[in-house]
Parts: structure tokens; sequence; C-alpha cells
């Protein structure tokens, strides 16, 4: 994992931000902050993945499908999401 991510570095893209509330979690290794209130189904629009493709897991528990929109996200969160790629 690296060091500070924009929510705690006060990075001119973070002072950009300040009216809307961010938090740091963890995607594949990763640190980013992300808006408050963002459920699994949000976060994977934002990273531009498509649901179909994908499997999710939270804290270290393979979510549902069905779950994602239900689910929230905490700050803190670990998450590791893994894209299925087909071939021939």
């Amino acid at each position: 994992m690296r060091g500070k991510s924009e929510c705690q570095t006060g990075t001119r893209a973070w002072t950009a931000m300040q009216q809307t509330k961010q938090i740091d979690i963890v995607v594949n290794g990763e640190l980013r902050c992300v808006p408050v209130g963002l459920t699994v189904s949000g976060l994977l629009g934002l990273l531009g993945m498509v649901e179909e493709r994908v499997a999710v897991e939270l804290d270290r528990i393979i979510l549902r499908k069905p779950d994602w929109p239900a689910t929230w996200i905490s700050a803190g969160a670990r998450l590791e999401i893994v894209q299925f790629v087909g071939g021939g």
C-alpha cells in the first residue's frame, strides 16, 4: 500500500472536493479516496467497471452480486475486485 491518499494530503484535488466528504479505502492494495455514502455498485461505476464481469470481496468476505447495491462502503474498507476476461 502506498502512502497518504488525496484525502489526507490536502492536494489541490482534495481542496476542490472539500464540499463532498471523502473517505479512504483500499482497492486491490491501492489506497483510494472516495465519496462517503458509496455502495459497492457505486464504486464499480466510479471505477468504470462493468458489474457483469467482476467479483468483489469486501473485508475478506466475498459479496453476492444481488447485495452490491445495498452494501455500503465504510472508511478503511478493503476491497479486492477481480475482472473476468474472455478470450479464445
